[in-house]
């Protein structure tokens, strides 16, 4: 009875909990005008489009059906190294195609065939699929693979910076990949090389059930081997490893600590429900396990909750709960990086991702904080109010510290045990602001990666983030600071990297190259952090654009130089207004505007075709009857419809010729981006060219009239209808010369009837 009182008091909660996120969706989904606009991306541009102004190279080698999955910069050297399918590429920063290097690398004959048995794909899943490439010395790069499901590892020779690399793989040095790189090509998994060892987090068995963080390679291997501990479920449970980072925590090297982010699953012990959560974890870089517990186990692993999540109205939130990818942006203070990470949502009634950032400092507060406890599979996890053992679990060993405990395996056994059954801290890490810095909310994609790039620009520094999404796209976005300390995020640019949809799945970005280069399964592009010329000739688009990267120069909009001699430098990325910036501002707009001239037929439809360049701007419709008559704002009704596209006449009348105008506006600054004379053409007209067909007809052709014969004849002066009999007896010619020669005679014979009749 208790159980079925408790299952309904859990189900009604799950339905008001569903509820409130349906309300707080609503308010997302139903924003202003001005608001959506703003949201949208500002400049929308295809692979064409790309290609054209020539900031998009793509790799050539993408045609040959590599599934590109590792990318190492190596900026001193000016190389990319790209791991591929059964191939290691040596590619040029500046030029992806220029003076291209491989090795081949593909799995060993028995394992391929040792793959192939065990029911797995031939060419998805058995070859040699290259997951890890980090730098481990000046002169060698340690690269590992997926070696058709039995991970392989070897050292890359590269030779001395200052020469041109050797780019060879050392047969001799080839080991086994376990535990330093995944089984399965498509796994999630993390890694970092830092001081000669590799820490990875990635799955122990061929079944990929167990999953695992470990410290491998290094001088004494042996020695230095520590993983987590798969006893405990507490530790990890199905955990998809997304990223891992050597952090300095203080001055002393002895508390530097690695950390790692990942998502696992959970269960709640009152309904049985499984659920995703992100993490955020560490372990001390002299960590060497226990003394008599825990042997060649961690015994500093903690773990946090990472929360991203849009604050409700009514106090509930809304979860973003699977983390995806995440970005170190570094700061001056190398101890302080942000922390930027992508989240998607596993919720079954919407779709949506989002972008949350943290700072180290809230970390550390989390770890530093009250532990979570657990009394039984059955309990849930509450805080910790015992006596908590010396030295604090999770402390790194040091001198400064304690001068008795010079290592892990010296910490007592109470420290040891209380470490392996709590190694969940109580509160959650949540974001700069308690908000993301973007979403996207029931859009047709989700986000997928992001690399954050720090610009300088004439009006302070911004953050540009490049966020990848599933759909092959890069969104170009902009954190902007307001006076209230309020931020805005302006999307500058959508941008299509690839020809086709397929995901993306990597991106690295180079601040000297000033490039970015994004991998997926189906290519690997190069991509130019800014396409200032883009944006427009003048300077008010310039300055509308509110890219940081760019500004107008007096001729024209080009990269912005914090070090520049030119004092002409007009730029605003925080309002992006032009009207303070450009002060030849109606002599440069009066420029673009060029009168086009149109016709509408009489009680049928017309389009007055206007689209922006920016997705942002609102267009407004102007008409002029006559050159006596005002300017007047053109009202949508059922006969007047404007689109985003422009403006759809359903019934042309008389009275809706004259001039239009169509005029956009943008950060509160208006211009006329298209001028359409209309000219209408009633029926009195129309009814003359009917005649002249029925004349047409009887000089032997049977082509019908079309509309632009209409206005040809209508319209010029010049042209009469012989003119236009001609031109229809040259189509004539032109289509029975391919039928033979007997319709041939019929259109000589109609010939000559008609030059008699001209005669005459």
């Amino acid at each position: 009875m208790k159980q079925t009182a408790r299952a309904r008091s859990w189900m009604a909660l799950h339905i008001c909990h569903i509820c409130h996120i349906w309300i707080s969706l609503l308010l997302l989904a139903a924003p202003s005008t001005q608001t959506w606009r703003q949201s949208l991306p500002r400049l929308k541009l295809s692979h064409k489009d790309l290609l054209t102004s020539n900031s998009c190279i793509s790799f050539l080698g993408s045609a040959e059906g590599f599934d590109f999955q590792t990318l190492l910069i190596e900026e001193e050297r000016g190389k990319l190294l790209l791991g591929a399918k059964d191939h290691i590429f040596l590619l040029n920063l500046d030029d992806l195609n220029k003076n291209i290097r491989k090795i081949h690398w593909p799995g060993s004959k028995e394992t391929v065939d040792m793959c192939r048995l065990t029911g797995k794909h031939p060419f998805r899943d058995c070859a040699n699929f290259i997951r890890v490439l980090h730098i481990y010395n000046d002169t060698h790069v340690y690269a590992c693979g997926t070696g058709a499901f039995h991970p392989v590892c070897a050292f890359i020779r590269m030779g001395p910076q200052a020469e041109e690399p050797v780019f060879q793989l050392e047969v001799n040095s080839l080991e086994s990949g376990r535990l330093k790189c995944p089984f399965d090509p498509l796994q999630p998994f993390a890694s970092v090389l830092t001081g000669e060892h590799l820490y990875a987090g990635t799955v122990s068995d061929f079944h990929g059930r167990d999953t695992v963080f470990t410290r491998s390679l290094g001088p004494s291997t042996h020695q230095n081997y520590i993983r987590t501990d798969l006893s405990e479920h507490y530790w990890l449970n199905e955990a998809k490893f997304i990223a891992a980072a050597p952090i300095a925590d203080t001055f002393n090297p002895d508390d530097d600590k690695i950390y790692f982010f990942f998502r696992e699953a959970t269960e709640d012990s009152h309904t049985s429900d499984r659920t995703i959560v992100s993490r955020v974890a560490r372990v001390c870089k002299n960590d060497a396990g226990g003394q008599r517990s825990l042997i060649n186990k961690w015994t500093t692993f903690l773990k946090a909750r990472l929360v991203c999540s849009i604050p409700g109205h009514d106090g509930v939130d809304t979860y973003f709960d699977e983390l995806q990818d995440v970005f170190l942006l570094q700061t001056r203070d190398p101890r302080n990086p942000i922390v930027y990470g992508v989240f998607t949502t596993t919720s079954s009634i919407f779709k949506g991702s989002a972008v949350c950032s943290y700072s180290m400092a809230d970390i550390r507060a989390v770890f530093n904080g009250p532990y979570a406890h657990k009394e039984g599979p059955d309990h849930r996890w509450v805080e910790y109010n015992g006596k908590t053992p010396y030295p604090r679990p999770g402390t790194c060993p040091s001198k400064t510290y304690d001068p008795l405990i010079k290592s892990t395996k010296d910490f007592p056994d109470e420290v040891v045990s209380f470490a392996r059954y709590h190694p969940l801290m109580y509160k959650a890490v949540h974001p700069l602001s308690n908000k993301p810095v973007f979403t996207r909310i029931n859009v047709d994609y989700r986000l997928s990666q992001v690399v954050v790039d720090q610009v300088t620009a004439e009006d302070g520094q911004y953050q540009v983030m490049f966020i990848g999404t599933d759909v092959g796209t890069v969104l170009k976005v902009v954190s902007v600071t307001k006076e209230n300390w309020e931020t805005e995020e302006v999307v500058l640019e959508e941008l299509q990297v690839f020809k086709g949809h397929s995901p993306i799945l990597n991106m690295e970005l180079s601040s000297k190259q000033q490039q970015l280069y994004v991998g997926s399964r189906d290519g690997l592009a190069q991509l130019s952090l800014h396409r200032c010329d883009t944006y427009g000739q003048v300077c008010a688009e310039c300055c509308l654009a509110r890219d940081p990267y760019c500004a107008w120069d007096g001729t024209a909009c080009s990269r912005y130089l914090p070090a520049s001699k030119r004092r002409s430098r007009r730029q605003d990325v925080k309002h992006g207004d032009p009207v303070t910036q450009c002060w030849d501002l109606e002599d440069s707009m009066n420029k673009e505007s060029e009168e086009k001239l149109l016709f509408g037929i009489e009680s049928n439809s017309t389009f007055l075709e206007c689209i922006p360049k920016s997705q942002q701007a609102s267009i407004r419709w102007f008409v002029q009857r006559s050159v006596d008559d005002i300017r007047e704002e053109v009202r949508g009704d059922e006969r007047l419809i404007r689109t985003d596209q422009g403006l759809l006449i359903r019934s042309v009348e008389r009275q809706d010729a004259g001039v239009y105008l169509c005029r956009a506006e943008e950060q509160s600054f208006s211009h006329t981006i298209g001028r359409l004379r209309l000219k209408v053409i009633d029926n009195e007209q129309i009814d003359s060219g009917q005649r002249e067909e029925s004349r047409a007809r009887d000089f032997g052709h049977e082509s019908r009239i079309r509309y632009k014969d209409y206005v040809q004849l209508l319209t010029s002066g010049s042209f009469t209808v012989d003119d236009y009999c001609e031109q229809l007896w040259h189509r004539e010619k032109r289509r029975q010369r391919n039928r033979g020669p007997g319709k041939w005679k019929h259109v000589q014979e109609a010939k000559k009837s008609r030059n008699r009749r001209h005669h005459r």
